[in-house]
């Protein structure tokens, strides 16, 4: 069965191909040719749904067996108001680096007048499929740093401390990593209905 990923993202796929290894893995922009995708959704939820549908609609009828996977993820600040947020990717602006968004960050925190605060990362995983589409959610609890540690990760990563370590995403192996993280436990939550899809397509049941 074939997973399309909605994502341009390399580290998110990186991650998503580890995860989900029985599975063939595939980049929509290896089927389609790259196309703008408005996520105006208000939640992590709404926005994975409006990437998944995008991409699925636009499918060839050869691939419409396959299943759209997409991901929306993000950092929430609770002393920032919940920043960025939705906003995670596109924090310092549209078309910005990984690092402009990060500094963003670190920047707002000392605006504070804090060196540190609690912070917890949302992922949602969205799975359109011919019969249907099904959301999961799952979270990773830690705090920011204002002084970012570790080449590791993508993201807020080098600044991310989870709960239970002394050391930022960045600074942690890949290994512990994907067993700790919010996409980790989303796209464990949302394994079950992935191999009821697969089941069913087997008997030819769409």
């Amino acid at each position: 069965m074939k997973i399309i990923l909605a994502t341009g993202n390399h580290g998110k796929i990186r991650e998503i191909e580890s995860l989900l290894g029985d599975f063939e893995i595939v980049a929509y922009k290896d089927i389609l040719e790259p196309f703008e995708i408005v996520e105006d959704g208000d939640s992590f939820a709404k926005n994975a749904l409006i990437k998944a549908k995008a991409i699925y609609q636009k499918l060839p009828e050869s691939e419409k067996n396959s299943i759209v996977l997409s991901d929306d993820s993000g950092i929430s600040v609770p002393a920032l108001g919940g920043e960025p947020g939705i906003f995670s990717a596109r924090y310092a602006g549209n078309n910005v680096s990984d690092n402009d968004n990060l500094n963003r960050l670190v920047k707002e925190l000392k605006s504070l007048g804090v060196d540190s605060a609690r912070a917890y990362y949302t992922a949602s995983i969205a799975l359109i499929a011919p019969f249907g589409e099904w959301v999961a959610h799952g979270w990773m609890y830690g705090r920011v740093i204002t002084s970012p540690k570790g080449n590791g990760g993508f993201g807020y990563d080098p600044m991310f401390i989870p709960d239970g370590f002394d050391k930022t995403l960045g600074d942690l192996s890949s290994q512990i990593k994907s067993k700790i993280s919010h996409r980790t436990k989303a796209l464990n939550n949302i394994k079950p209905v992935l191999l009821m899809i697969k089941n069913r397509l087997k008997r030819g049941r769409i």
